[in-house]
């Protein structure tokens, strides 16, 4: 006697079959990735910040130099309140040269002012083809008296700030005087550009 296999118990049951479906190979999850520490990602940004090259800055038409800066302190009802007073003088070293003065609570703002400033006061100075001034001169400003001489072969012989002055100037083969005890270097500078003003060509 043959055993009835179990597709015909099943049918004789009225039941089914059940069918077995293989399941589709699941995707491998992926395991979220370690968030790269703040200071490494700075550190990167940093990195690539320094291997990026600049453009070349321009240099502008005038030479600056800052003559005299001063902190300037006032007492007010909340304590003392500190401003900037700077003193600049700008020349192309080809006849150009202006003194200007700046005061701002900031640094930055007070050499802005002072560079506006000497722009709005600039002055030709009359030049012979060496370098050097037509003619003797001499001026005073506030208690400040500066006397220019021409010297030729010399080169520039002045001190203090109507060096500075002269030298963006573009005016050499001069001997300079400081006739003052003052050592306040806004009125030497000038005095020096009053006395440039009272060259006149031959």
């Amino acid at each position: 006697m043959t055993t009835p296999t179990e597709k015909e118990v099943l049918q004789e049951a009225n039941v089914a079959p059940v069918e077995v479906v293989e399941a589709a190979p699941s995707a491998p999850v992926e395991t979220p990735a370690k968030e790269e520490p703040a200071r490494e990602r700075r550190g990167a940004l940093r990195g690539r910040a320094r291997g990026r090259s600049r453009p070349p800055r321009e240099r502008g038409e005038f030479e600056q130099v800052t003559i005299d800066a001063r902190r300037v302190a006032r007492v007010m009802a909340g304590g003392r309140r500190f401003n900037f007073s700077l003193a600049v003088v700008i020349g192309d070293k080809k006849g150009r040269v202006g003194v200007g003065l700046g005061k701002a609570a900031d640094t930055a703002l007070a050499i802005d002012k002072a560079t506006r400033d000497a722009k709005r006061h600039l002055i030709t100075v009359a030049r012979t083809t060496t370098g050097s001034i037509p003619h003797e001169v001499s001026a005073k400003y506030a208690s400040s008296i500066v006397e220019i001489i021409p010297s030729r072969g010399r080169g520039l012989v002045a001190g203090s700030s109507v060096r500075t002055v002269l030298d963006l100037a573009g005016v050499t083969d001069v001997v300079t005087k400081i006739l003052t005890r003052s050592k306040n270097k806004l009125t030497i500078a000038r005095a020096t550009v009053e006395a440039l003003k009272k060259l006149r060509s031959t």
